[in-house]
């Protein structure tokens, strides 16, 4: 079980429509009993905008737990809110735990994001646009910058242009959308250099979220240097999560463990 969930946003939830019968956004916090702070990363479930996959949230929570890091299990705004509304949840969630690190026992320099599918692109919109954080903000969570310290990716929605997810893309964006809004979240057409180390995993024959989402953005961190691992299993289907049905793809997770040390991100066992 988590340690209770808690409230991101205050009395003041940006854009929050309690009509539409959604929860406030929350975090389910999986801490870590440590005598010294440790990493944490927060977790995006994926369910294509419109849902949250339960076992790419707290199951993961649980295995980070077993590699020392703590980790926030976000219960973000999806459909029919749209599109900047997670994104906003997401950057609220990286902001509170750095703002209230010592209250968690975490290193404010170490506050990863983790996302799934959807879930991904949500992951991957926080770090390709954070907030700097506002020193003189009332609140201090604004204070604060937005920026993860690490980004890991699971078969992750990556654009909405080519060989995009259909249903993610109208869920998010609508069935009409702008076209420099289609462009803005695109991912791989923005990467830039201030992005922090990225981890990647996907099927090779996933049906669902094809593999050139996440070819394309190791393409786009490629090309601005950017320090990030790839992995393509050849087969699998979507939404594996720690994909313990299929020990070939299950150790993604003793590669994305023992990169975590390789990036000064987690001490090695």
């Amino acid at each position: 079980m988590g340690d209770g969930m808690i409230e991101i946003w205050g009395k003041e939830i940006p854009g929050f429509l309690p009509e539409l019968g959604q929860n406030v956004p929350v975090l389910d916090p999986y801490l870590v009993d440590s005598d010294s702070p440790t990493a944490a990363v927060v977790v995006c479930p994926g369910g294509a905008y419109m849902g949250k996959a339960p076992h790419e949230g707290k199951d993961i929570a649980k295995w980070l737990n077993t590699i020392g890091i703590s980790a926030f299990v976000l219960d973000y705004r999806v459909r029919p809110y749209r599109h900047p509304v997670p994104i906003s949840d997401a950057r609220r969630a990286v902001q509170f735990v750095r703002a209230n690190a010592e209250r968690f026992n975490v290193d404010s320099s170490k506050i990863g994001i983790i996302g799934f599918s959807a879930g991904g692109h949500l992951a991957a919109s926080t770090a390709v646009y954070p907030l700097e954080g506002n020193p003189a903000a009332e609140d201090p969570v604004e204070r604060v910058s937005s920026r993860p310290d690490c980004l890991i990716l699971g078969y992750p929605v990556i654009s909405m242009e080519r060989y995009h997810h259909q249903g993610s893309r109208d869920n998010l964006l609508g069935p009409d959308p702008q076209p420099e809004l289609v462009d803005a979240l695109s991912l791989e057409k923005h990467v830039h250099g201030n992005l922090s180390p990225v981890f990647i995993w996907h099927t090779a024959d996933d049906e669902v979220v094809s593999v050139m989402n996440s070819l394309m953005f190791a393409e786009g961190l490629a090309g601005e240097q950017i320090d990030f691992a790839l992995h393509i299993f050849p087969n699998g289907r979507h939404g594996l999560g720690l994909a313990e049905e299929q020990p070939d793809v299950a150790a993604w997770t003793d590669l994305l463990a023992a990169w975590l040390v390789q990036i000064g991100f987690r001490r090695g066992e």
